[in-house]
């Protein structure tokens, strides 16, 4: 496998098939902000039901191993993830 870049929208997507799995609801009744902090690194804030969920990297990390195996069909766990910042696209993925 070479290298894949995932889209900020499609770590946003990865978020709500994740937590809409995890909670058995469906993917459109999840809403996902994406966030860097210099001190904190890569987060996100998810809203279901008005109700607000802080998610930390390893969250996010979660969330597109899962989005590789079900969507993607690639092991999940045989792919080195790299959460980056980018100026032009925003918070991005490389998968090796």
């Amino acid at each position: 496998m070479g290298k894949i870049k995932i889209s900020e929208q499609d770590i946003v997507n990865a978020l709500c098939l994740h937590i809409a799995h995890k909670r058995q609801i469906k993917p459109q009744e999840v809403e996902v902000e994406l966030m860097f902090d210099d001190d904190y690194g890569f987060s996100a804030e998810a809203y279901v039901s008005d109700r607000k969920q802080v998610l930390i990297t390893a969250n996010i990390i979660e969330a597109l191993r899962f989005w590789l195996d079900t969507v993607m069909k690639i092991d999940p766990f045989s792919a080195a993830l790299d959460l980056v910042l980018d100026d032009d696209e925003g918070i991005i993925c490389y998968v090796k």
